[in-house]
């Protein structure tokens, strides 16, 4: 899935450069679908992440406390929000071809299955942070930014397997660890089956610590529910971007597969 990432991160980057490059300067200043962030600003974030990722700052005399990676991510946005959309493209062009060599190395060993901590998210092999970076492109460009639930209207590339399917591989791969033991309620197994590009079928279960495994699987035996969607509506309501309601489909036990969206948050 890894090695894909680093194509979707690829093409990403030229989707999401074809947007920014064409923007006035009244739709660099629209707040996008990310609250709090113009359109300016999520252009900033992918940039500065890029930059941080290939060309690490030096660390600060004294380090930071443990903090949320949202919050990380808008101490890197902030020194930027004064810059001019010129500013924030040169950062983008500058570092993306260096970001997509740096993801690329991280695909071969030792690197690769190296464990990497990423603030409150989890920790995870190396190669990962491509399918990371896959997802935050997606999420940024094809929602916050892009309407209709961004401000931004502009004809981009479908969202086809390539682009998706490493960015659903990232959320299901932190649906364990990022939210700890909120799902410590879940005492049955939950069938997830996405529909589409990026598509599959998914097996949510009870683990030990009061924590949950996610597998890919058919399996359609002894599961308490199952919920179903389309892939790039789970980016959506899987990050709370929207209600799952509006986009689900229900079978089983309702409260249990109920109780498992209203506390699902993935960042």
């Amino acid at each position: 899935m890894s090695k894909e990432a680093v194509d979707a991160v690829r093409v990403g980057i030229e989707d999401a450069l074809n947007v920014f490059e064409s923007l006035s300067v009244e739709e660099w200043g629209r707040p996008s679908g990310c609250t709090g962030w113009r359109v300016q600003d999520v252009a900033a974030h992918m940039g500065s992440n890029f930059k941080e990722t290939a060309d690490p700052s030096p660390p600060p005399p004294e380090p930071l406390p443990p903090m949320p990676a949202e919050r990380l991510m808008d101490l890197l946005v902030e020194p930027r929000r004064d810059w001019t959309p010129e500013q924030v493209l040169t950062e983008l062009r500058t570092y993306a071809p260096r970001l997509v060599a740096t993801l690329d190395a991280m695909q071969e060993p030792p690197l690769a299955t190296s464990p990497l901590t990423v603030a409150d998210l989890g920790t995870y092999e190396m190669q990962r942070l491509a399918d990371a970076y896959a997802f935050d492109l997606y999420c940024h460009l094809r929602v916050d930014v892009l309407a209709p639930h961004g401000p931004i209207e502009r004809d981009i590339p479908p969202a086809d397997d390539l682009r998706i399917r490493p960015a659903v591989g990232w959320m299901l791969a932190g649906l364990p660890q990022m939210q700890g033991d909120a799902f410590a309620f879940v005492d049955r197994s939950i069938g997830l089956r996405l529909d589409g590009p990026g598509g599959g079928e998914w097996l949510i279960s009870p683990a030990e610590g009061d924590r949950i495994a996610v597998e890919a699987s058919t399996a359609a035996n002894d599961v308490a529910a199952v919920i179903r969607s389309s892939a790039d509506a789970f980016v959506m309501w899987g990050t709370k971007r929207s209600d799952w309601r509006e986009s689900t489909e229900l079978d089983g036990d309702l409260n249990l597969a109920s109780r498992f969206l209203d506390t699902l948050n993935i960042v």
